[in-house]
């Protein structure tokens, strides 16, 4: 089972709901947790992975090979937590070599309390899922001092991977959203700033406000924006539209985020508002979707998704080839676009939905991660289209 001679970490596995058992080795938390599987194609980034709120209720399996050998620092994550449920590689790496390294990835998962399996064949596994598509499994970890899993737990691991359902009709917006509203400052990481030292700063003073919609945000989207001049005040995802414009915005931004977007009514009825009070609105990821339902238009569960840093997408006015990151096991359905309303993007891979641009309404939206974290940063210029659209709309209400 394991390349490592004499291997003593506990023996581990993952056990899908269709029965399919996958035995390894544990490197993360122990006992056991169930959740939908899923599979990222990126070769770097996992601690970026690992903290993004939109794998909140998923078990991520990287498909690159060799993963931990640049360890966990402060820097490189999208959230205050580890928002997957568990991680699933093939090889762990058992030193890491990188001057920002703080510790190791087998150490940050079990600190973090998060289920982690190493030693099994991903790349079977990856087939399974692309073939019978994304499902519930369970990762369960031997309690036994001798580290051998049982029969019985591998049983009990089956019965909660069986019963745990799908991912359709689960509103996890409202729960890994912030609790309460704040202001961000910090941009993109600068070796030197006007004080001479590195960090997150801005690298463009404010012209903007905007308030973001919180629903699973990731932080490099607010540094981005704070580049581009934008001041931005987050928001708990259930907060109602009115607070929202009271605060007198240019702009509203819909954030990425967990689940299945249509049970997401409070967020949904907060971009109709905007939508039809004509206020500036950039939705990306859920906020994406929560912008094609408000408009009228209908969202489908996918049978595997999108999630890696590697996904072509194509522009469909221009023509233009974009290579992008992706993380969504939701789309919108382009057959119901209502009028006013009309593709902007499509995956070269499977012809999805990949963006939206609106005809009656200052908005738009791409179901893809133009912050990437990790990624390729192709089509980063959105945030300059969003800011192009926040100076537009201030000159038209001025004229």
């Amino acid at each position: 089972m394991s390349h490592i001679i004499n291997d003593a970490r506990p023996q581990a596995a993952l056990v899908l709901a269709d029965g399919e058992v996958f035995l390894g080795r544990s490197i993360g938390a122990a006992g056991m947790v169930t959740a939908e599987v899923v599979f990222n194609t990126a070769m770097t980034g996992y601690q970026e992975i690992l903290t993004d709120p939109s794998y909140t209720g998923q078990i991520v399996t990287l498909t690159y090979p060799h993963i931990g050998n640049t360890g966990v620092n402060d820097e490189d994550v999208e959230s205050g937590r580890v928002a997957a449920a568990g991680l699933i590689i093939r090889c762990e790496s058992l030193t890491a070599s990188s001057f920002r390294a703080k510790g190791t990835l087998s150490e940050y998962l079990r600190g973090a309390g998060v289920a982690g399996l190493c030693e099994i064949d991903t790349r079977r596994l990856t087939r399974v899922l692309r073939t019978k598509g994304a499902q519930p499994g369970t990762i369960v970890t031997a309690a036994a001092a001798d580290g051998r899993l049982t029969d019985e737990e591998l049983k009990r691991a089956r019965a909660a991977a069986g019963s745990w359902g799908s991912m359709v009709g689960r509103d996890l917006a409202r729960e890994v959203t912030c609790s309460k509203p704040y202001h961000w400052t910090g941009g993109t990481w600068t070796l030197r700033g006007a004080d001479g030292e590195p960090g997150f700063k801005p690298s463009a003073e404010p012209r903007f406000k905007v308030v973001a919609y919180d629903f699973g945000i990731k932080r490099n989207i607010l540094r981005l924006m704070a580049d581009r001049g934008i001041d931005v005040t987050v928001v708990p995802a259930q907060t109602p539209v009115s607070e929202v414009l009271a605060m007198n915005p240019d702009g509203v931004f819909l954030s990425n985020g967990p689940g299945d977007p249509e049970p997401c009514t409070y967020a949904i009825e907060a971009a109709r508002t905007c939508l039809e009070k004509k206020i500036p609105l950039f939705g990306i990821c859920l906020g994406h979707q929560i912008m094609g339902l408000a408009s009228g238009a209908k969202t489908v569960k996918m049978k595997f998704g999108h999630h890696g840093a590697n996904h072509p997408v194509v522009d469909v006015e221009t023509g233009r080839v974009f290579i992008t990151s992706q993380n969504h096991g939701f789309a919108v359905d382009a057959q119901t676009l209502p009028e006013g309303v009309k593709p902007a993007y499509r995956s070269l891979f499977d012809g999805s939905l990949q963006g939206l641009r609106f005809s009656n309404a200052p908005a738009m939206s791409f179901q893809g991660h133009p912050e990437a974290s990790p990624g390729p940063h192709d089509i980063e210029c959105l945030f300059d289209e969003f800011a192009a659209l926040l100076e537009k709309n201030r000159r038209g209400a001025a004229a």
